[in-house]
């Protein structure tokens, strides 16, 4: 009997047990949005069957047609036998209850900075309605621009990356959430085409993923551009260009956010003489840093 037709499964219960099942049993690797094959399997489900994400109760009994049951177990079918994330079988990817399209252009947001401007970085920031200008930089989809853009409502936002591709999707999200006028998106090999500008502030989720660990990732990683996660040897190739040209265009109270993952050692043995300010976030402890321009530039 094919997957695609399993009458028994008369209900959006009955599918998301199957699901969670198939999961299971197809030992997939989470990371993409969410962490458990439950939260997955109502993800898929629930976005398949075109229902609201945050009301699965009032549904779980109602019966399926046949042919919205042939559409989920398809969806499951290319998530478990292609290990393809889930964002990019949806082309969305939630980030602080806000949806961006995405899709095998750019890596699927999940950067725990985006936590960190719920408070407007609180509180390295005294005043956010005081930033005027925030870099992002390797901003792939752009996701970290449009919530610096809502974290500092006076600001003007520059997004770079040397991927001309994850521009266009960046520049589908920022459309999505009409800020043009203050969002400006740059092709550029990190800091050498943009123009000089003091920024108040800049993030930066980087590659930072060290060449043994590359090697070691999950299929469901290997389906996101190869260049947004590569870091070199030790991860911090990038990281040590970025470090090295920021301070030029940072303002004399100026910041810089940096996300590095679990690269701490390497980062640590990259810059023993640097003295970071180590951010948590409720999902990550050692994996987002702070440094001012005065320590950068000394």
């Amino acid at each position: 009997m094919s997957s695609f037709n399993r009458p028994e499964l008369l209900t959006i219960r009955d599918l998301i047990r199957y699901g969670v099942s198939r999961l299971n049993a197809g030992q997939v690797s989470f990371g993409h949005g969410s962490d458990n094959a439950w939260d997955e399997a109502v993800y898929l489900v629930l976005h398949t069957l075109h229902l609201p994400l945050d009301m699965l109760d009032p549904f779980l009994d109602a019966h399926v047609l046949s042919e919205e049951r042939e559409q989920v177990l398809a969806v499951l079918d290319r998530r478990i036998s292609e290990r393809m994330p889930a964002p990019y079988l949806t082309n969305e990817a939630w980030l602080r209850g806000r949806r961006f399209y995405v899709d095998n252009r750019v890596i699927v947001p999940r950067s725990p900075i985006a936590e960190l401007l719920d408070d407007s970085l609180s509180p390295w920031i005294a005043d956010p309605e005081t930033v005027e200008y925030v870099l992002d930089m390797c901003t792939g989809s752009g996701c970290l621009a449009v919530l610096a853009a809502l974290a500092f409502p006076f600001a003007h936002v520059d997004g770079v990356d040397i991927s001309t591709s994850a521009l266009e999707v960046a520049m589908h999200n920022v459309g999505a959430y009409n800020l043009h006028e203050r969002i400006s998106l740059h092709g550029s090999d990190l800091f050498q085409k943009l123009a000089p500008r003091q920024y108040d502030v800049i993030i930066c989720n980087p590659p930072y993923v060290n060449a043994g660990s590359m090697d070691a990732l999950p299929q469901e990683y290997r389906h996101e551009p190869h260049m947004a996660l590569a870091g070199g040897d030790d991860g911090m190739d990038l990281v040590r260009r970025i470090l090295g040209d920021a301070p030029a265009y940072m303002s004399r109270q100026g910041i810089l956010v940096l996300e590095i993952g679990h690269e701490r050692a390497h980062f640590e043995a990259a810059f023993p003489d640097l003295d970071p300010v180590w951010l948590d976030s409720s999902e990550a402890s050692d994996q987002i840093l702070l440094l001012t321009r005065e320590q950068l530039s000394s």
